[in-house]
């Protein structure tokens, strides 16, 4: 009966302790995939510039004409542009809900994709030789075949 009860509690705190880590990897991976959204969305506010086409919370849609970096607005002009009535409105960054403005895109791929460019002819020289000299044998060996069929 005393082995029971000991092997209850130590499954019991197995359970517990699996949750546990559970729970901690759960708030690790949601913290980490807000602070990458939060990052993307603020990259792509920032490539703003004056003729982006902007949706703002509220719904109104319009062209930025303006942005102060400043005061972190911008002004957008919404309206008909075919002689109608034209609005000027001045919003705060934060109230962009979508945008056609792309992020430009980081630096660091560049440099990245420029290694293996460099690796890559070095390696295919060796073969290359070796395949060569190869197929001057396999000349020279063709070349005396065609010798003696005539």
């Amino acid at each position: 009966m005393f082995y029971n009860l000991l092997a209850s509690n130590v499954v019991s705190y197995v359970f517990i302790g699996v949750i546990v880590v559970l729970l901690v990897a759960f708030f690790v991976w949601s913290y980490i995939s807000n602070k990458k959204k939060q990052k993307n969305f603020n990259d792509t506010i920032n490539a703003i510039k004056p003729g982006s086409k902007v949706k703002t919370i509220g719904g109104i849609c319009g062209e930025v004409v303006e942005i102060d970096d400043e005061e972190n607005t911008f002004v957008l002009k919404t309206g008909t542009s075919d002689g109608g009535e034209v609005s000027y409105l001045k919003f705060d960054k934060q109230a962009i809900y979508q945008t056609d403005a792309k992020p430009e895109p980081a630096e660091q791929a560049p440099e990245k994709a420029e290694e293996p460019e460099k690796e890559e002819p070095v390696s295919e020289e060796a073969p290359a030789e070796e395949k060569s000299a190869e197929d001057k044998e396999a000349d020279k060996d063709a070349g005396s075949d065609s010798d003696s069929d005539k």
